[in-house]
């Protein structure tokens, strides 16, 4: 009964597609949230007078002096780098070779153009969470949808939901299918069993997320960079081994998304399906998860609108950066077209393979642990930080939840998870359509409170803050500005 009611919603929401899987990113999107995602980008790019080209430069120079933090918040770098700990995963490795092999070199262009529109929506959403944050019993920054449809627009109930499906998606389950991904990949390249993986892991996360949202945010200002740089530089190292392709490449690229080349109609339809849907959740802009981080931070300058900018940076570095890596791996690989059954991660290893031998398979194996990992911590930040919803931002409350985390990456590590990952399609599916609905209804209180930014910017001043500086919604209860 259970198991047909999760299969009818997820129908409607992700469509007849396969499901979502954080271990290879079999992640189909159907008509209504694609739609909705896509409409909810191009909204906020209208609304907002295209910030994410206009202040495309400014965007950088927001993360100056960006790494200092406060006692009462993480610094603005911390934040950033705590989002990308859980938009950076496997998708960034497996999700592009999904793309490539049902879409083909296309996709990855429509890949790019739905992240340029995502990142109004990355943009608005961190404005709400920074505006909308409050203090917890510790006297540190908490926030997110859950806060800003309570605050913004007095729907406790609406709230409270959005707070269940986001600790059973981001709270247990999506933690106990990364870690599968991990214990799966050491069982299958070093043969260790999965038991043995399992502990770690638990041993590993226990250590980080004792120290709460700082002690995430530590590790992740250490771990994504390091992971991050690195990657990217195999990527231009191989782009560099290959540059006389390079040209070529790109204009297969452009080619190949408008159907230009002799694949016809059916090859552009599904460059634009697969190029969108990998864009969309690869970045997670617009599922509400990444406010969370933003409302931790300490901006710099003492103004909300500043973390929009930072977590814009996050939906283009994740996409446009990591994505396109990967990408270039596979295509200047001449792996666009897969063997059959091929797809996936193990696309992205024969790719790397290719070009730099087999070490190309440890080196993938690596990187899908140390990503997959620092989105198994991240997790716990964002269940966490609704923890304050339900008074349960307490010792007892997280001794419980902090219990049911480590529990579910055990059980995770070792069993099946087809069911759950079902259930996890819903819970996202969920949240990320409460958090659209939520977003375009406070258009108005994003607009005044980024009219009041840009305006001081246009003047000179520093952009600084304080509650009355404009007109917005929402005035019957505020977060801490």
């Amino acid at each position: 009964m259970i198991e047909n009611i999760v299969a009818a919603v997820n129908n409607v929401l992700w469509g007849d597609g396969l499901s979502f899987n954080q271990a290879d990113v079999n992640f189909a999107t159907g008509p209504l949230l694609i739609y909705m995602l896509v409409f909810c980008g191009l909204w906020f790019t209208w609304k907002l007078r295209a910030v994410q080209l206009r202040h495309f430069g400014y965007m950088f120079s927001v993360m100056k002096g960006s790494t200092t933090a406060t006692a009462e918040g993480i610094s603005s770098f911390q934040a950033l780098c705590t989002s990308l700990s859980a938009r950076v995963g496997t998708g960034n490795l497996a999700g592009v070779a999904v793309a490539i092999s049902l879409g083909g070199a296309g996709a990855i262009f429509w890949m790019w153009m739905i992240a340029l529109i995502g990142m109004a929506t990355g943009f608005a959403e961190s404005v709400l969470g920074q505006l909308y944050k409050v203090k917890d019993d510790n006297g540190e920054f908490r926030g997110g949808p859950a806060y800003y449809i309570k605050q913004g627009l007095n729907k406790t109930w609406l709230a409270v939901a959005f707070s269940l499906c986001l600790f059973f998606g981001y709270g247990f389950v999506f933690s106990a299918v990364q870690a599968n991904t991990i214990t799966d990949a050491l069982e299958n390249a070093y043969a260790i069993p999965t038991l043995y993986s399992g502990v770690a892991i638990i041993a590993l996360a226990a250590m980080i997320v004792v120290g709460g949202l700082r002690g995430i945010a530590r590790f992740a200002e250490l771990a994504v960079p390091f992971m991050g740089v690195g990657y990217i530089l195999v990527a231009l190292t191989i782009t560099f081994m290959n540059l006389s392709a390079l040209p070529d490449m790109l204009m297969h690229i452009i080619y190949s998304a408008f159907g230009l080349e002799e694949a016809g109609a059916g090859a552009l339809g599904a460059a634009i399906k697969n190029g969108i849907q990998r864009g969309l959740y690869s970045n997670e802009a617009g599922s509400g998860s990444v406010p969370h981080a933003a409302a931790g931070a300490a901006p710099n300058p003492n103004h909300p609108v500043s973390q929009g900018y930072v977590q814009m940076l996050g939906v283009f570095f994740d996409t446009m950066i990591l994505c396109t890596c990967t990408a270039f791996i596979i295509l200047l690989a001449g792996k666009e077209n897969a063997a059959e059954g091929m797809g996936g991660i193990g696309l992205t290893q024969e790719a790397l393979s290719i070009h730099i031998g087999a070490s190309g398979t440890d080196f993938i194996s690596a990187a899908i642990c140390l990503f997959a990992f620092t989105s198994v911590v991240a997790n716990y930040a964002y269940g966490e930080s609704n923890l304050h919803m339900f008074k349960l931002d307490n010792k007892p409350g997280r001794l419980v939840y902090t219990a049911g985390y480590l529990g579910m990456i055990l059980w995770g590590s070792m069993a099946a998870l087809p069911t759950v990952w079902a259930m996890a399609d819903m819970a996202l599916g969920l949240m990320s359509v409460i958090n659209i609905i939520a977003i375009i209804w406070l258009t108005p209180t994003i607009v005044a409170v980024c009219r009041d930014y840009f305006g001081k910017l246009d003047r000179g001043e520093r952009p600084e803050y304080a509650t009355g500086d404009c007109e917005i919604q929402g005035k019957s209860e505020k977060g801490i500005w």
